[in-house]
């Protein structure tokens, strides 16, 4: 008999850890008797009760199988320490908050069964904050016209990856990985599925400016050259009009000596353009600093305070 990990990630999600858990084992009864599953809950060490409910849920059933992180280590490492700590034939990847349709997850193994190593949700509506979804298509847009590599347009993780492809995350050793941009670069053939993006079941995102920044930034310095290579090509640029203008400031104040009066105008206005000029582009370079960084340091993915149901 095949085997089906489910994996969730969840941050002070009590008001959902339960009804998923259910949702999730009414499918398999549902839709995929023939299959066995086990259920991994990773804890990004929430604040709430979750960790209680995952405890008891674990106690209850021992295909659900729970990994307490000692501390918040973000929202890409965590999901992926979930991934590469399944052993199922496939490994599914479901948000703890009902955005990403349980229903799904039959047709993701109907797919998979047809040949499919990936098959993945991409979702071309969202319930969400209609503003919200707009940017969202906008960054997608840009980031794949930006990027040297393919980039999948609304693409959350959301999606069924077999264990051959689990084999090449657990290979990777990338302390900070980014699944959408690996799942592009290094993914099988994929089924992808189109669905509605639901609103949050219960409790509140936990999302903000910085925590969308932080995906953004992390997807441009790891798949775009494009900062680097605007710093270089507009310095250059702006080095030869720079020296051009010196040089005809030059002639004119040497054949009209007494008459020519540059004043100070045009020197504030050039020191504070080419000051913020360079501070927006030694930002963009402490970027891929920090991203290089990162990666040299070689960090865990993640410390686990406990782990349970684990064999």
């Amino acid at each position: 008999m095949k085997k089906i990990s489910i994996v969730i990630p969840c941050y002070n999600e009590e008001d959902n850890v339960v009804e998923i858990s259910k949702a999730i084992i009414n499918e398999f009864n549902q839709e995929l008797k023939d299959y066995d599953y086990e259920i991994i809950f990773i804890d990004n060490h929430s604040k709430d009760k979750t960790k209680v409910l995952i405890s008891e849920l674990c106690r209850k059933n021992k295909k659900i199988k729970a990994i307490f992180n000692a501390k918040n280590f973000g929202q890409f490492n965590s999901p992926y320490y979930g991934l590469i700590n399944s052993t199922g034939d496939c490994t599914i990847l479901v948000c703890a908050d009902f955005q990403d349709p349980i229903e799904m997850i039959h047709e993701f193994v109907y797919e998979w069964e047809k040949g499919y190593k990936i098959v993945i949700g991409i979702k071309r509506k969202s319930q969400e904050n209609k503003l919200m979804y707009f940017l969202r298509s906008c960054y997608y847009k840009l980031i794949k016209k930006i990027s040297e590599t393919e980039q999948i347009e609304h693409f959350t993780g959301f999606g069924l990856y077999d264990k051959s492809f689990i084999e090449v995350l657990k290979n990777l050793n990338d302390p900070t990985p980014f699944l959408r941009g690996i799942v592009a670069e290094l993914g099988f053939e994929r089924k992808e599925i189109e669905y509605e993006q639901k609103k949050r079941r219960a409790g509140k995102t936990k999302n903000n400016f910085y925590s969308l920044y932080d995906a953004a930034m992390l997807s441009f310095t790891s798949y775009t050259k494009i900062g680097l290579r605007c710093a270089t090509f507009l310095g250059g640029i702006i080095s030869l009009i720079s020296l051009t203008i010196g040089i005809i400031y030059l002639i004119l104040k040497l054949i009209y000596w007494d008459m020519f009066a540059a004043g100070t105008a045009p020197i504030l206005i050039g020191i504070f353009f080419l000051g913020a000029l360079q501070i927006f582009f030694i930002g963009i370079l402490g970027e891929y600093i920090m991203a290089i960084n990162t990666r040299v340091m070689k960090r865990p993915l993640v410390i686990e305070e406990k782990r349970i149901n684990f064999e």
